[in-house]
């Protein structure tokens, strides 16, 4: 199964980071990097509405990605949180390699 990279925004750096620590403790994630301070524009409920997000980028594999997606719905503040996954189709071998052990289940 191949890496991926899961996209997802949050309201704030707290809730980013209370999740980042979370994916990654449960070796859900081999990294997540918190990007604040982006605006996003959307249609919500018919409304076109704005706010100020955390864009979160976590590396990870497909085979952990159905658990994954559950713990950020767990942990996500948002009534529907994003959540789109995008598989690499090349990267750095050392750095795929890594990702894979860091999300591998430890016995």
């Amino acid at each position: 199964m191949g890496t991926i990279l899961v996209i997802s925004t949050l309201p704030d750096r707290e809730s980013a980071e209370k999740l980042a620590y979370i994916l990654v403790e449960q070796q859900l994630a081999a990294c997540v990097n918190i990007l604040p301070g982006v605006t996003s524009v959307y249609r919500w409920q018919g409304k076109v509405e704005s706010a100020n997000e955390t864009i979160v980028l976590i590396k990870s594999t497909m085979a952990r990605y159905p658990d994954l997606e559950a713990a950020i719905k767990k942990q996500h503040p948002y009534e529907l949180p994003e959540i789109v996954a995008v598989p690499l189709s090349a990267g750095l071998p050392a750095y795929l390699e890594w990702v894979k052990t860091e999300t591998s289940i430890l016995s």
